[in-house]
């Protein structure tokens, strides 16, 4: 109370409010008293108080609080009247029934007692009414605090009610041994106790049963209930799971395709073997550089279409591993540009066997000249425009590390976020398109006459490269997580293998194996027939 008069005393605020009950009356009257009257402090103050404080008193001794108080706003709650409840009060009057309460009640309220011997006490008058009592000491109607007194009592009268209707309704009686039966206020109908709901589990009500009649039902994948009678299950966080009985979040795992598990062990090993391959075809080919099998159909484009097969061995590496921002980066450009090249080879190759039938004289200088000329110029502007197309891709909307929390339920998956999938179905269709002229081309020269014709190797290889990666769209959208990557990366390989195979290996069986038919006397007897 100190501190509150002090407070009081000396603030410079123009509005006061003041929350508190009644108890609080007096005293506070009486600093306000001092203040006001004597120090001449507080006047022209505004006071706000609560509905509990009730300013009609019948003692004189307060007289002074109603002038201390003169003009104070007292917000009050909308009250509704309880039916027959003053009409019951006003016929209630004190007998010895009740006399040990009534003569409490009366005495305190009234200061009297009626028809009670008792020395102590005054005898009433008969004009004590109860309605002129202040609403603070007895309610005459149903203010806020008496409904909820009265919400209180209701929800214990429900809650007694569902625990006798849970009981066996026949119990012994401990004295007699006979059965008890206990009839509950309300009896839902097929109301039934249930067991507590483990955790794991939340309740579910029953539709149009009764409170008490639920299930209880297993939480969902994502969620948890970690309480007995949970009302409902709690969904983890994104970087957690649920446990097998799904009353913990445990936290997930980062995952991704690594050099170290059975399946990176595996794409790893295919690579590089395949590289191993492809250099040994290399080293053949660089040995018999000047052999006629190695001279059909551009030396240049044989070298450059092996390198571009051994580039692309290496570029799938780049898939494994945990995603960072130059792997992200370097991984859907370098093997779109890469393979473009490799392809724009094969239909450079085409284009000369085609060219070499299309002159009138077969020793004529011209058809050398062009035919270099214009293979060369099919591979460059084919393999420009796919890096142009990156160029774009990697400026507008590069690749970048991502997190994928969704895919798999107890791990995050780290991998990299293609930034425009657009531009990456841009790539990959750029060179669906380049194959498909290719394999179109060789198809329709398989059949023209030549001692090495590479016509027919290379319909075969476009046949098995378009074959993968048709295949390969369906799985790519079919998969989620780091499965994905090992899709990706085994249709590289598939279709690197592809090109190297079929279209090297025949002639490495001939230099190898049947060196008499790579020899110039071989050659111009077949020209000559």
């Amino acid at each position: 109370m100190y501190r509150i008069r002090s407070t009081l005393l000396f603030t410079t605020a123009n509005v006061v409010i003041v929350d508190g009950d009644s108890q609080t009356l007096k005293p506070l009257a009486v600093v306000l008293y001092v203040a006001e009257f004597i120090r001449k402090r507080l006047i022209g103050k505004v006071w706000i108080t609560s509905p509990q404080w009730d300013f009609v008193s019948t003692d004189d001794t307060d007289s002074f609080c109603a002038k201390t108080f003169h003009g104070t706003l007292s917000f009050t709650t909308s009250t509704r009247p309880v039916p027959g409840f003053q009409d019951f009060l006003q016929t209630l009057k004190p007998k010895k029934s009740l006399a040990h309460f009534l003569c409490f009640f009366y005495k305190h309220v009234f200061r009297c007692c009626s028809n009670l011997k008792i020395k102590t006490c005054k005898h009433c008058t008969g004009e004590e009414k109860l309605e002129i009592l202040p609403q603070i000491v007895f309610e005459m109607e149903m203010s806020d605090v008496s409904y909820r007194i009265y919400n209180g009592l209701y929800a214990v009268a429900h809650a007694l009610n569902a625990i006798y209707t849970s009981r066996p309704k026949r119990m012994l009686n401990r004295d007699t041994g006979k059965p008890l039966n206990f009839e509950p206020w309300q009896n839902p109908p097929g109301s039934t106790c249930v067991e507590s709901c483990r955790v794991g589990h939340s309740k579910t009500v029953r539709e149009g049963k009764a409170i008490c009649c639920y299930d209880c039902t297993l939480c969902p994948d994502d969620m948890i209930s970690n309480q007995t009678d949970a009302a409902h299950c709690v969904k983890c966080p994104e970087d957690q799971y649920p446990n097998k009985n799904q009353d913990q979040c445990i936290p997930k795992q980062t995952a991704f395709l690594n050099y170290e598990e059975p399946l990176g062990i595996g794409l790893v090993s295919i690579a590089f073997s395949f590289t191993a391959m492809t250099v040994m075809v290399i080293l053949i080919f660089l040995k018999n550089w000047n052999t006629p099998i190695v001279k059909a159909n551009n030396q240049n484009l044989t070298c450059i279409l092996l390198s571009s097969i051994l580039l692309c061995y290496l570029s799938s590496l780049l898939f494994l591993g945990k995603p960072s921002k130059v792997s992200c980066l370097l991984r859907q450009s370098a093997f779109g540009i890469i393979f473009s090249v490799a392809v724009s080879c094969v239909l450079a190759k085409t284009a000369t066997v085609v060219l070499a039938f299309m002159a009138t004289q077969p020793g004529n200088r011209m058809r050398k000249c062009l035919g270099k000329k214009v293979a060369h110029s099919i591979v460059l502007s084919c393999s420009l425009i796919q890096v142009g197309i990156c160029t774009v891709w990697l400026y507008t909307s590069p690749p970048f590390p991502d997190v994928d929390m969704h895919s798999q339920t107890e791990h995050i998956i780290v991998e990299c976020n293609e930034g425009s999938i657009i531009m990456l179905y841009s790539v990959l269709g750029y060179v669906g398109f380049l194959a498909l002229t290719s394999f179109t081309v060789a198809f329709l020269a398989r059949k023209l006459p030549d001692t090495f014709n590479e016509a027919k190797s290379i319909t075969f290889s476009m046949l098995v490269f378009c074959s993968v990666w048709v295949s390969f769209i369906p799985a790519y959208l079919s998969t989620k997580g780091k499965d994905v990557v090992a899709v990706e990366v085994f249709a590289i390989l598939a279709s690197n293998t592809g090109l190297l195979t079929c279209i090297f290996l025949p002639k490495c069986y001939v230099i190898v194996l049947k060196p008499d038919l790579n020899s110039k006397q071989l050659l111009t007897e077949k020209r000559s027939n």
